[in-house]
């Protein structure tokens, strides 16, 4: 019988290899796989670990659990660990990690292993290897107590260790070193490489956050040229405000979609280019099928969860009243630094970073993945995902010394994206409005800017754009009016509890009225108006979204009523918005 310490054999590596890649699209098939290497060797670790999430994605949890602890259970009882662990107890620390590193290079997806070499990570004071390493001991086992104790003390360590950085120069144009850098070995590895189409594409997409559209466009062309088909490079091209796309191009998109061998990231790729190519040339009814079969396919490549978000705004509603924020009084830690920008994306969020990082107090980040990975953690234990009454119950109860950890966390790991000393930082991350009751209690003093955009604009503009990352309630017209909804919902709650807690920018005043709206915007956050506010478009800084090139330009009027041409199809989106769209920029009152 093989045990985790074992490196399986041919045939069970191969198997197990086969049931990682069912997990995604065939869970089912996943579970039968699984099963199957227990039954043959049932001392191997993630052959229940795979069960076990193949089960989750079927919505049988307790039956995932139980193959969970099983899988943990001989991960923990395996011989070469335990070895480990006695080489620790002896403070024998390098024999340990050698023994170790060795352990999970035969089992990489142990995650017993990895919440050793964890441990021995915050030991050296690698804080943020730690980090990771314990993100994916969780994402193997979302129930691993241990190592959920593990990070509730790297939280801990986490605070502790944050401290502001005097020693950072007062300016440092932000990203420049970082995407220089970026850029230089990029073109090393063109060197070496300049047939690699992927590289092309990457260093294609470095230049245009540089704000080097023009090569950024030589670059994606070049991609296309090495592989034709290249369903990501041609939509980074169309993605391109600058870009012109010809008849030419459009029949090759064409000719590769009628291609039988076409990838499916490849097929999505180019329906959404295609369409974004149509739409452009005016033609709208052709560029909605192509936007639509993109769509569907990217939608059924996800799960996707539109009833738990509004599950979970509901819930906040029942919990985090005004009477709840009376008894908890003030709690977390005092920080002033953040100013989260929330909303929906495509709303004018990045115009507004841009904005605010004209200003000498502000420094402008990224949209940061931390306060959505605690929030995860204080609800499931893993990175995507939450869940309602788990999130809710699990931070209306925190101690304030506990809530004042978590702020900590959150400024420690932020930290690390700050390059100059001003006082201020943006964290840009749009869905952070799900956690806004975490903002409250564990960051009190930080500023929170609502951006709203009229949802048939906003909505249809996350429709046709095909996301890196996120946007997984952007590819279904229905899921998205309720998504838009539940956002909407979630905010006009906190408005009623909690008065001025946040600043709402109706993107359509901003357009008609900059100047009187960026003085509003300075006067919530307490900062005196700076005339560079108004200049926005000549700050050099590097822009990380696909609003890059907008935010390069002056405010026009060019992104107001784009949704009327494809008014035609858009049916579904305007009956799940429902009063939303009808009130805007009002909300309703009556939200059954």
């Amino acid at each position: 019988m093989t045990t985790a310490a074992a490196q399986p054999t041919t045939s069970v590596g191969d198997a197990l290899a086969n049931a990682r890649r069912l997990l995604a699209t065939h869970p089912d098939a996943a579970a039968g796989q699984a099963r199957a290497i227990i039954q043959a060797e049932p001392g191997i670790a993630e052959a229940h670990l795979i069960l076990a999430a193949a089960l989750r994605v079927l919505d049988l949890l307790s039956e995932a659990e139980i193959a969970e602890r099983e899988g943990l259970r001989v991960s923990a009882a395996d011989p070469v660990l335990a070895q480990v662990k006695k080489l620790l107890s002896s403070n024998r620390l390098e024999d340990a990690e050698s023994l170790l590193r060795q352990y999970l290079d035969d089992t990489p997806n142990d995650p017993e292993g990895l919440r050793l070499l964890a441990k021995m990570a915050v030991e050296a004071g690698h804080l943020d290897r730690a980090e990771r390493l314990l993100w994916r001991a969780l994402a193997l086992a979302p129930n691993f107590s241990r190592a959920k104790a593990d990070f509730e003390d790297l939280i801990e360590r986490q605070a502790r260790a944050f401290a502001p950085d005097a020693s950072r120069p007062p300016t440092i144009p932000e990203g420049e070193e970082e995407f220089r850098t970026a850029i230089r070995l990029n073109e090393e590895a063109l060197e070496k490489q300049p047939r690699n189409p992927q590289i092309w594409l990457g260093y294609g997409h470095v230049l245009r956050i540089a704000g080097r559209q023009g090569d950024s466009v030589s670059a994606y062309r070049k991609a296309i040229e090495l592989n034709p088909s290249y369903g990501e490079a041609w939509w980074s091209l169309a993605d391109l405000k600058t870009a012109k796309i010809s008849e030419t191009d459009m029949a090759a998109m064409r000719a590769c979609l009628d291609s039988s061998t076409l990838a499916g990231a490849d097929e999505i790729g180019l329906h959404f280019a295609l369409g974004k190519a149509l739409g452009d040339a005016g033609r709208y009814e052709e560029a909605f099928k192509e936007y639509s079969a993109g769509n569907s396919l990217k939608h059924k490549s996800l799960k996707t969860h539109a009833s738990a978000i509004g599950n979970h705004v509901q819930r906040c509603e029942e919990v985090f009243t005004r009477e709840y924020f009376s008894a908890h009084g003030r709690s977390g830690h005092e920080a002033k630094d953040p100013i989260f920008i929330v909303g929906m994306p495509r709303s004018g969020s990045t115009l507004i970073e841009q904005i605010l990082a004209s200003h000498p107090s502000i420094e402008g980040t990224e949209e940061l993945v931390y306060l959505g990975n605690l929030a995860s953690l204080l609800s499931e234990g893993r990175k995507a995902g939450i869940e309602p009454s788990k999130f809710v119950d699990a931070i209306a109860n925190l101690p304030s010394p506990k809530l004042d950890s978590i702020g900590g966390a959150y400024l420690w790991n932020a930290d690390k994206h700050r390059h100059s000393n001003r006082p201020r930082f943006i964290d840009k991350m749009p869905r952070n409005w799900l956690y806004l009751p975490l903002i409250k209690l564990a960051l009190p003093n930080a500023k929170i800017i609502d951006v709203r955009r009229n949802p048939m604009d906003c909505c249809w503009s996350n429709f046709r754009q095909l996301f890196a990352d996120s946007g997984e309630f952007s590819y279904d017209l229905a899921e998205l009016g309720d998504y838009y909804r539940s956002y909407v919902r979630m905010l006009a709650h906190f408005d009623r509890v909690l008065p001025g807690m946040v600043h709402r920018v109706i993107y359509e005043h901003l357009v008609t009225d900059t100047d009187r709206e960026v003085r509003r915007l300075l006067d919530y956050l307490d900062l005196p108006f700076d005339a560079a506010c108004l200049e926005f478009h000549k700050n050099p800084r590097a822009v990380k979204t696909s609003s890059s090139e907008q935010v390069r330009q002056p405010i026009t009027d060019a992104g107001i009523d784009q949704w009327r041409p494809y008014d035609p199809w858009l049916g579904p989106l305007k009956e799940a918005l429902g009063s939303v769209l009808q009130c805007y920029p009002n909300v309703p009152e009556n939200w059954n």
